[in-house]
C-alpha cells in the first residue's frame, strides 16, 4: 500500500509465529508470512491473487507494475506461484521501502522496487509493457484523487497488453457511493470491468475493501471461475459483472481531472 505513515513497524502475529503486519501509526497496512509468501492473511489481497492466478496457464511468466508496495505481499506471491515473472513495484514512501528491505526477507531480481508517485510512474512506462497492473494506493483511508479519474485509468489501460488486466482496491462503506463512481470511471476506458466484494459489504453491513478488475479485451474476465473462486473464501464473496454491474452502477458517473 501506498499510504503516508507515522510510526512505522512490522510487528509479529500472536497467533501465527511466522506472520507480520506492517503498520502505521498503529493501522494495519500488509501482511506478509516470512516463511510462505504463498499465504494470503487478508481477504482483498487473496481476491487479487484469484485474478491474477486466472490470468494466464499456471506457472506462466507475467510482466507486472504494482502501485503501491507496503510489505510487498502480492510481489512475493507472484515471484512463488509464477517464478521468473518480471516485477515492478512504485512505492510512494521511501521509510515504508526502507523498513520491509532491512526486516524482511529479500525478494528475487526479478523484482524491482523504486520510490515514486504512481500516476508519473505510469505515465513514464512504455505502451503495452504490462500484463497485469494492481493499484493498491492510499493516503489515509482514501485513494487520493489523481488516480482515480478517466485520465489516469487510460494510462494504466496504454501500459497494459492488449489482454492485461488492471486490478484496484478500494475501500467504501455503505452506499458505496466511491466504488460506483470507480468502476463508472473504469468502464469509461476498459471493455471488461468486474467487482469482487465480501457479500455483507453489498447488503450494505460493513465498511471493508472491495476489488475491480477491468480488460481491454471484451469476455477477458474470468468471472466463472472468480465466482466459484470468491464463493470458497473464508470471506465468502461474490462477483458483480454485466446487466448486476449495470444495476450496480446505475446512475454515477466517471470521475475526470477536472
Amino acid at each position: 500500500m501506498d499510504r503516508a505513515a507515522d510510526r512505522l513497524e512490522l510487528a509479529a502475529d500472536p497467533v501465527r509465529r511466522t506472520g507480520r503486519l506492517l503498520l502505521a501509526a498503529g493501522v494495519e497496512q500488509s501482511y506478509v508470512d516470512v516463511d510462505d509468501p504463498r499465504y494470503l492473511h487478508f481477504e482483498y489481497v487473496r481476491r487479487m491473487a484469484a485474478v491474477a492466478d486466472v490470468a494466464a496457464p499456471a506457472g506462466a511468466t507475467l510482466d507486472a507494475l504494482h502501485l503501491g508496495g507496503g510489505a510487498l505481499t502480492l510481489p512475493r506471491y507472484l515471484a512463488a506461484t509464477r517464478p521468473g515473472s518480471t516485477q515492478l513495484v512504485i512505492e510512494r514512501n521511501p521509510a515504508v521501502v526502507e523498513l520491509v528491505a532491512r526486516e524482511l526477507p529479500a525478494l528475487p531480481p526479478e523484482v524491482r522496487v523504486r520510490v515514486d508517485d504512481a500516476r508519473a510512474a505510469v505515465a513514464a512506462e512504455a505502451p503495452a509493457s504490462y500484463d497485469l497492473v494492481f493499484a493498491d494506493i492510499f493516503r489515509g483511508a482514501r485513494m487520493p484523487a489523481h488516480v482515480r479519474t478517466v485520465e489516469f485509468v487510460a494510462e494504466v489501460a496504454r501500459a497494459l497488453r492488449p489482454d492485461g488486466i488492471y486490478l484496484v482496491n478500494v475501500t467504501d462503506l455503505p452506499p458505496l457511493v466511491a466504488t460506483r463512481v470507480h468502476v463508472a470511471t473504469l468502464r469509461a476506458v476498459f471493455a471488461d470491468v468486474c467487482l469482487i466484494a465480501d457479500r455483507r459489504m453489498m447488503r450494505g453491513r460493513r465498511y471493508g475493501n472491495l476489488v475491480l478488475a477491468a480488460a481491454a479485451r471484451p469476455g477477458r474476465l474470468p468471472v466463472a471461475r472468480l465466482s466459484a473462486v470468491a464463493a470458497r473464501d473464508p470471506l465468502p464473496g461474490l462477483v458483480l459483472h454485466g446487466t448486476a454491474l449495470d444495476t450496480f452502477v446505475a446512475g454515477a458517473r466517471p470521475a475526470n481531472d477536472d
